[in-house]
């Protein structure tokens, strides 16, 4: 039979200890005894008890000092003491000072058996509290992560023996999977944590700006260069540096990123200083660097000293386990900023994301559900609620996914561009990355789905979609 909790009772008394520990096993309970204060103390490790029933008047160490030292150490302990009926003034400053409660004496055995009862309860709440925290604690240590599927949690385990090392990390993964988060999680469990950790799009800027941003430039280095600017390697000086889309890097900055992994010294823009900083390299991206070094658009050496560690993250896709943590995680959040009260999502709602291939991963579950979040007007999200390419009711729209076997190439080919488009936010450089095609073909294939539209066989696929214009290349 299972214990019902862990009492260590303390007691000057051998005869009163001895007819507590007895009536306390015969109600189901593990007991433990100490003589004193002191031996008390010594105990509460080993034992670890639920509950400490202790007289308050002993030699050497009483009850209240005991129960403060002991607090001091276990602060969610639970403590009842014990008092003569004419000293109840004591047991109440022990209560004051964090004691449960308090019983007379001569005890009365029913009080008995109800106040240790309801400790133990009391008890067993506060540890399950803690435990919680500390998990908590360990999920924060590595930010907000569903990481349930096997394939996350065996990232999470690398990622936790990468980050207390200097070894620069290359993580991949398909636009939206989370590349950023994991080069922060890296950096919070890194013994860099409390410097910067600095961030740099290398897609966002053009070379010559890019090559500033990244060293530094001196006073009339370029024209519009005012004065010395520091880039983001000295800032992140005894921190880390994160370089998103580094597969975006032209090869003459390539160059000097990689001497300065190499030598861990640069020169600003302009000048002739030579500076030192100690900066851990992460680096992210979305494209087959293999394939960008065959195309000779990436160094080769510069990949293999960004790529000590290699971290893949694996589309949503492959993970559609965590689709319902997610979606429940975004809908508490996106809810709470809405000032909405949604119990969460109907069978169905569930069954249509779990259904959907996410092209856009992470972050298109996330704008689903915000969009979800914003249009509910009941109690749970319903597939109406959802973007109509996710909905598991009857397509009314011809942009519903085609079936398979039964649909052409062309249904399928104008169905995976479109909606790689929608989830894109219309930008052919990202879709076309994600496709693995040209933005060049993207266009192409738009103009040939309107023309079909126009000459009135639509396939299944249009929508709104299919207007979209050469000019809106997004960034």
């Amino acid at each position: 039979m299972a214990s019902r909790g862990r009492i260590l009772i303390v007691d000057d008394e051998a005869n009163a200890r001895a007819a507590l520990s007895e009536i306390l096993r015969e109600e189901g309970y593990t007991t433990e005894t100490a003589a004193d204060g002191f031996k008390a103390l010594g105990k509460l490790e080993e034992f670890a008890p639920d509950v400490v029933l202790t007289d308050l008047k002993m030699p050497g160490l009483d009850g209240i000092r005991m129960m403060e030292k002991a607090l001091l150490a276990l602060p969610d302990a639970t403590f009842v003491v014990m008092t003569a009926f004419g000293t109840i003034s004591s047991a109440v400053e022990a209560v004051k000072k964090g004691a449960y409660n308090y019983l007379t004496k001569p005890l009365d055995f029913s009080v008995l058996a109800v106040v240790v009862e309801r400790a133990v309860e009391r008890a067993r709440l506060l540890q399950e509290n803690s435990r919680l925290r500390e998990r908590l604690r360990e999920r924060n240590a590595f930010g907000h992560v569903i990481a349930s599927h096997p394939s996350m949690a065996k990232l999470l385990r690398l990622v936790e023996q990468v980050a207390p090392s200097r070894a620069s990390v290359l993580i991949v993964g398909e636009t939206g999977t989370g590349k950023e988060l994991i080069a922060e999680m890296i950096h919070r469990a890194s013994p860099r944590s409390k410097a910067p950790l600095v961030r740099l799009n290398c897609a966002a800027l053009s070379e010559s700006l890019l090559e500033s941003e990244l060293f530094g430039h001196e006073r009339g280095a370029f024209t519009g260069a005012v004065g010395r600017r520091e880039g983001r390697f000295e800032q992140a000086n005894n921190g880390t540096l994160f370089l998103d889309e580094v597969s975006e890097i032209p090869l003459a900055t390539q160059v000097k990123l990689l001497r300065f992994l190499q030598e861990r010294t640069f020169e600003r823009v302009g000048g002739n200083e030579t500076l030192k900083v100690d900066v851990r390299i992460l680096a992210a991206s979305n494209r087959d660097l293999r394939q960008r070094i065959a195309d000779g658009l990436f160094r080769e050496d510069l990949y293999y000293r960004l790529n000590v560690v290699t971290l893949e993250i694996p589309p949503l896709r492959e993970r559609r386990s965590d689709i319902p943590e997610l979606a429940t995680f975004f809908l508490g959040r996106y809810a709470q900023e809405n000032g909405k009260r949604i119990e969460g999502f109907t069978d169905e709602a569930l069954s249509a994301l779990t259904g959907y291939p996410f092209p856009g991963n992470v972050r298109e579950l996330e704008n689903a559900i915000e969009r979800a979040a914003v249009l509910c007007d009941g109690p749970r999200i319903e597939p109406r609620h959802l973007p109509v390419q996710m909905s598991s009711e009857p397509a009314e729209a011809a942009d519903a996914m085609p079936r398979i076997p039964g649909s052409t190439i062309y249904d399928l080919e104008r169905y995976a561009i479109l909606r790689t488009l929608e989830a894109c936010k219309g930008s052919t450089s990202k879709a076309a990355t994600i496709l693995g095609i040209s933005p060049r073909k993207i266009q192409y294939k738009l103009h040939e789905y309107s023309a079909v539209s126009a000459r009135g066989r639509a396939r299944p696929g249009d929508g709104p979609l299919g207007e979209h214009h050469e000019g809106e290349e997004g960034a």
